[in-house]
């Protein structure tokens, strides 16, 4: 039944993009500039988890290195590489200047003073989850680096300029902006007819059932197509010739339960305490949680700190908030 596994995986990248011309656009004429030799504008995506910003980034990106011969780029998940360290590392790393590094040794000034003397080809540093970094000040060094041009995504913007010093601010505001909104039913069905017609047999899966996996996805093309995947699994370890409704309502909180927990394994050691203290406790007050994650942790965050994390965690369906202020409750969904 799966003729191309790949096609079914969250980071595979499409040949074509569904109902995202606008912003593929957008983003095209933002990075334009390279094709002259020039550093494009900084450019934010914007938008829910599932919106394709991560997708879109990539597929522009590839499209761009089609047309331009002499053209480097990286992609950065920052909820994986969160320090500077690390973010420099992958920077570098992109442009095969690492091999003499030691991640537990090489100071960070070291990183720094390789990355300012790049002369190269112009460089297209994806950062993804951007406002997960914990030293946003590594923003600053790209910016004030020679030849590298950013594109940032992070699920809101305010989470991110909420967080930066005033320097950053001031640099970053005028960046271009490309807001992502929630794929609408008919354009998550698009969207897996496609996945299907690259990677199962065909006929085994009619648009009626591809509706109810979008229904259930509620506008988030990476639970809609972690749904298929589990369905299409399911029904080749059964040896079913097609997707029965049977394996599909079955396939529906399996394929959902796999995305949340990538997302859980993605989480910083902080907030997977934060997560853990909610999953043993139940439900808490901010002040109750903080007092619990000040116990559990060395070096605990901030208060707002923590707020952000919670923000995040709550962005991605892995944490309920309820209430307002003192009002205010978290749990696990």
């Amino acid at each position: 039944m799966i003729t191309d596994a790949r096609v079914l995986q969250p980071e595979f990248i499409p040949r074509e993009v569904e109902h995202r011309n606008q912003e593929v656009n957008h983003l095209s004429n933002a990075l334009r500039p390279i094709m002259d030799g020039e550093a494009a504008q900084t450019t934010l995506l914007t938008g829910p988890s599932g919106a394709g910003k991560t997708c879109i980034a990539q597929f522009t990106v590839e499209k761009l290195r089609e047309n331009v011969l002499d053209i480097n780029s990286q992609y950065i998940n920052c909820w994986q590489d969160y320090t500077r360290f690390r973010v420099l590392y992958r920077v570098l790393e992109g442009i095969g200047k690492t091999v003499d590094i030691h991640r537990r040794s090489t100071p960070k000034d070291e990183l720094l003073e390789r990355l300012q003397q790049y002369d190269g080809p112009q460089y297209v540093v994806v950062l993804d989850e951007v406002d997960q970094l914990e030293d946003k000040s590594v923003l600053y060094d790209l910016y004030r680096a020679r030849n590298i041009s950013m594109v940032m995504m992070a699920n809101r913007e305010k989470d991110l300029f909420s967080q930066l010093d005033g320097r950053l601010t001031s640099r970053l505001q005028s960046c271009t902006r490309i807001r992502f909104e929630k794929y609408h039913l008919d354009e998550l069905v698009s969207i897996l007819e496609a996945r299907v017609r690259w990677g199962l047999s065909e006929d085994v899966i009619g648009k009626q059932q591809l509706a109810l996996i979008a229904d259930g996805a509620a506008g988030d093309a990476r639970v809609a197509i972690g749904i298929l995947r589990n369905a299409a699994r399911r029904a080749d370890q059964e040896g079913a010739d097609t997707i029965t409704n049977e394996i599909l309502h079955d396939a529906i909180p399996g394929g959902k339960q796999e995305v949340r927990q990538k997302a859980v394994s993605q989480l910083t050691p902080h907030q997977h305490a934060l997560y853990e203290i909610l999953q043993d406790e139940g439900e808490l007050s901010p002040g109750e949680l903080y007092e619990h994650y000040t116990e559990r942790v060395d070096e605990p965050k901030t208060k707002r700190t923590v707020r952000n994390y919670l923000s995040k965690m709550n962005q991605y369906r892995l944490v309920v908030s309820e209430g307002k202020n003192r009002a205010r409750t978290y749990r696990v969904r």
